[in-house]
């Protein structure tokens, strides 16, 4: 299968598919794209990406279908539908589903999609827009591991792959993931927001820290953001708790109780119901200043 891809399609170009799209086309892959908002797409057209009029259009003779959607239900409906994604793609083509849903759903699709002579990996990633951008993208891959592993070069285009299990264990992994990642985000948040209540520089303080055990990935990345009051999102929180009540229900059904998670999933609820879902989910500290009646203080630097 590697050496014989050559026509990729990929289903959603948003935040994070625009760039996963673009890094294939740049790679020398045949792409096309399909967006359910047509501008996203169509500013792919200045690398050689083929726009399609919709999501079948772009799947018809791809060898390798890349979907990128932003929920569990959405990729049902494009790629189960009737006239979608699925019922246009030829025999032996890949599906690769590298949007964050269920398990049960992930799993679901694979049934329909193997039963359809056509091959199928769960394969969400972490690492944000940067990751999507860079090609540093840490993929979670379920489903076969030959299956998988055909697809290295397209892959590599992306970032780092690795086979987890079988159909549904990507989508698993990326629970977990995001279950680190939002209670992570969450502990920045409280910490600068005891800082800044405290009296010391929350700039100063992130760059003492650095180094240091409680640094990491989203500590150097969203506690700038914090700092610097950047909530332009890469990561909107409206997707942050859509996947934490998704890891919180597939844990329920499996008789576990997560309380921690469970208290970041309220807080990151919380934040969308006062109307700053669409920022970045680093902006929980925007909830945590509300809960505490406290301002936001001047950027720091």
């Amino acid at each position: 299968m590697a050496e014989s891809v050559k026509r990729i399609a990929v289903i959603g170009t948003g935040i994070m598919g625009g760039h996963m799209a673009g890094r294939l086309a740049d790679a020398g892959f045949q792409v096309a794209a399909w967006n359910r908002t047509r501008d996203k797409a169509d500013v792919l057209s200045s690398r050689g990406i083929a726009v399609s009029g919709s999501a079948a259009e772009a799947a018809a003779g791809a060898d390798v279908v890349i979907c990128m959607l932003s929920s569990g239900p959405v990729c049902e409906d494009v790629l189960l539908g009737a006239g979608g994604v699925v019922a246009a793609m030829k025999t032996a083509a890949a599906l690769v589903v590298m949007s964050s849903i269920p398990v049960e759903t992930a799993v679901h699709i694979g049934e329909q999609v193997v039963g359809r002579g056509l091959t199928y990996s769960d394969a969400p990633v972490s690492g944000g827009e940067k990751g999507a951008r860079d090609g540093t993208l840490a993929i979670m891959a379920g489903g076969v591991e030959a299956d998988v592993a055909a697809l290295a070069a397209v892959f590599a285009c992306l970032g780092r792959v690795t086979h987890v299990g079988p159909a549904g264990s990507g989508a698993l992994t990326k629970l977990a993931n995001q279950l680190i990642v939002a209670s992570t985000i969450c502990a920045v948040a409280e910490a600068l927001t005891l800082v800044e209540r405290g009296g010391a520089n929350p700039a100063r303080v992130r760059e003492a820290l650095l180094g240091g055990f409680a640094d990491s990935t989203i500590f150097r990345q969203h506690g700038l953001r914090m700092v610097m009051g950047d909530f332009q999102p890469g990561g909107p929180a409206k997707y942050q708790v859509k996947d934490t009540s998704t890891a919180l229900a597939f844990a329920h059904s499996r008789g576990l109780r997560l309380p921690v998670g469970e208290e970041v999933d309220r807080l990151y609820q919380a934040m969308v119901d006062n109307g700053d879902g669409d920022l970045d989910h680093s902006g929980i500290i925007l909830e945590l200043r509300r809960m505490n009646d406290t301002a936001q203080p001047t950027a720091c630097t």
